[in-house]
């Protein structure tokens, strides 16, 4: 069996190569690209001819598109940010190698960096993502953003880690939080969700508390803190946000 490696990108030059450096061994490798105006595209260019630019719809219909352009049977969805490890590498070729196979799709155990250190606690690890699917088996959820894979089939786990490098510094921490949460209230609203100041501000509380005592963030240490403070922050706004484009609707 042949592997089709899917990705999506906007101004991704920092992390691209280092992506696309391990999984250079798939048959195939498909690079949507939302209007980077660094060297993103030039960057993915050196490892496939397979680039295409297309509009920004939000997470999930992107992901739609690459995995159309996708030609072979089975299929992994990477982000920029992330890197299959050896022992991962190896865990795929098997599958590859197959004749017949019972699962449409496998998970994949994802190890998180947050400004520096990876993350063993937080609810961050275990971190079981469905990566490697059958390409008639699968699609992504519409959402804007948290997309989710959707499988008719079995499920697998494959041996190895997917590591993910979030969260370089903590300029990245707050340009995130800003942008997924602006994202999270518009597909919230969306939905016909509402929200309240005094329920953003408990659902933000709620999320630090679960992070730092409920998932063993004070195991992380101070980055452990850090996330569960970022992670409030994230809720917080995004209810906010909400709140603001419900009031600006009416």
């Amino acid at each position: 069996m042949k592997l089709s490696v899917i990705l999506i990108t906007k101004n991704e030059a920092a992390n691209i190569r280092a992506c696309l450096e391990s999984v250079a061994w798939a048959d195939e490798i498909i690079v949507v690209d939302s209007g980077s105006s660094d060297d993103t595209v030039a960057i993915a260019r050196e490892f496939t001819p397979h680039v295409y630019k297309h509009d920004w719809p939000g997470f999930g219909a992107q992901k739609n598109r690459a995995l159309g352009y996708a030609t072979n049977e089975w299929v992994f969805s990477i982000d920029a940010d992330e890197r299959v490890t050896p022992e991962l590498r190896a865990a795929i070729e098997a599958v590859l190698r197959k004749e017949e196979d019972a699962c449409a799709a496998y998970r994949v155990s994802r190890l998180s960096s947050y400004c520096g250190r990876f993350m063993r606690h937080s609810g961050w690890h275990p971190d079981y993502i469905m990566r490697l699917f059958r390409r008639d088996a699968a699609h992504f959820s519409d959402d804007l953003v948290h997309e989710r894979l959707l499988v008719e089939g079995q499920i697998g786990q494959l041996d190895g880690e997917l590591l993910h490098y979030a969260f370089d510094n903590f300029e990245e921490v707050l340009h995130k939080v800003n942008h997924y949460s602006s994202a999270g209230a518009a597909m919230l609203q969306q939905r016909g969700r509402n929200a309240s100041l005094g329920g953003a501000v408990l659902r933000g509380l709620w999320s630090f508390l679960r992070t730092y005592i409920l998932r063993g963030g004070f195991l992380d240490g101070r980055e452990g803190f850090m996330l569960a403070v970022s992670n409030a922050e994230g809720t917080y706004y995004r209810y906010l946000k909400l709140m603001l484009l419900n009031e600006a609707k009416k």
